[in-house]
């Protein structure tokens, strides 16, 4: 491997732990500074995990043992340790050891809030992975055929259901698809009815087959029109003229040359649209009764509980920057100018 691809890999690798602490430290402040800004006081956070019915005395003591007392810095620092290398928490009724990754205890279940992350992860995971690939291959073939057919009828028809793809909210499309395809016609399971792959990856499949087509839709017109463009800026270039010029076929002229030079504000948009799904797709795991990330975020939210909100609030911010990352290293790959930046 070059030199200079390493340079840029361990350059971008740094800068991504960087930003990753510079997130979790405006996260944790955000969700325990600003409660206090608005009149909350440590016994009131406390409460959350004693209960209303507990003595004055217990909560404070429940506050002191959690540290709700210590300066907001010193409380970060305790919690990013905890993430590293695990926590003790003293509830009075005995220590409970949380091993890292630690992101606190839920207010409301009182069960660590990472296990419960890692039974959802799966199910948000499946969710991106099948969208993402229907909404990629079908808006960047659309937007393609679209630019090579300019004026067409397809082209027409095409950037039409396209707009109708970006006006059309997820909420009216996900209800709409599930009252024809799975309670009128039962193509398809109900809302609800998740399976995992490892038990059967045929249902699995069919539990997911609308929320996919659905968020597709959504995004799959964005891909559609920033391709179309992409591709009838590139084809008029000097250097697609030089390629016809020399002979080449047309399918290497549009495939090796053409779409090629359109696909970086692709992966740009690509890589930020996985890390936000991958962080929780709220409204349509919402709509279809998915236990995801971003239902799991509604109920904390709805719950007011905050180690739930921020233990998604992280881990999102891990994925966006992970997904940031890896579109980084794919600009080393289609474009070797970026290397040198």
């Amino acid at each position: 491997m070059p030199e200079t691809v390493i340079t840029y890999i361990v350059r971008r690798l740094l800068a991504a732990t960087g930003l990753l602490v510079i997130v979790s430290a405006i996260t944790f402040s955000i969700f325990y500074l600003v409660p206090r800004l608005a009149g909350a006081t440590p016994e009131t956070l406390a409460t959350r995990y004693v209960g209303r019915a507990a003595t004055e005395e217990t909560v404070k003591l429940t506050a002191e043992r959690l540290g709700f007392y210590d300066p907001i810095a010193v409380q970060y620092w305790n919690w990013a340790k905890g993430v590293v290398v695990g926590a003790e928490y003293d509830y009075g009724s005995g220590v409970e050891s949380c091993p890292a990754p630690c992101l606190g205890y839920s207010f409301i279940t009182k069960q660590p809030v990472w296990p419960e992350l890692l039974d959802r992860i799966p199910v948000t995971l499946s969710l991106a992975a099948g969208a993402s690939l229907l909404w990629l291959l079908a808006g960047v073939a659309t937007g393609v055929l679209s630019a090579l057919k300019r004026g067409s009828i397809f082209d027409r028809g095409a950037m039409i259901i396209a707009l109708a793809g970006v006006s059309l909210p997820i909420f009216f499309t996900g209800l709409l698809s599930l009252a024809i395809f799975s309670y009128q016609l039962g193509w398809t399971l109900p809302g609800g009815s998740y399976t995992p792959f490892t038990e059967n990856p045929v249902v699995w499949s069919q539990s997911l087959i609308l929320p996919w087509i659905t968020l597709a839709f959504l995004f799959s017109a964005q891909y559609a029109r920033l391709t179309r463009a992409g591709m009838l800026e590139t084809m008029n270039e000097d250097f697609i003229r030089t390629a016809r010029a020399k002979g080449l076929p047309e399918r290497t002229v549009v495939v090796r040359h053409g779409l090629r030079g359109a696909l970086t504000p692709i992966l740009t948009i690509f890589g930020l649209d996985v890390g936000l799904l991958l962080g929780g797709a709220v409204l349509t795991e919402k709509t279809f009764s998915l236990p995801g990330l971003g239902k799991y975020a509604v109920d904390g939210i709805v719950a007011n509980d905050l180690p739930k909100i921020l233990g998604v609030t992280l881990v999102a911010a891990v994925f966006i920057i992970l997904a940031n990352l890896v579109v980084d290293l794919l600009y080393a790959v289609i474009d070797p100018r970026v290397r040198n930046q």
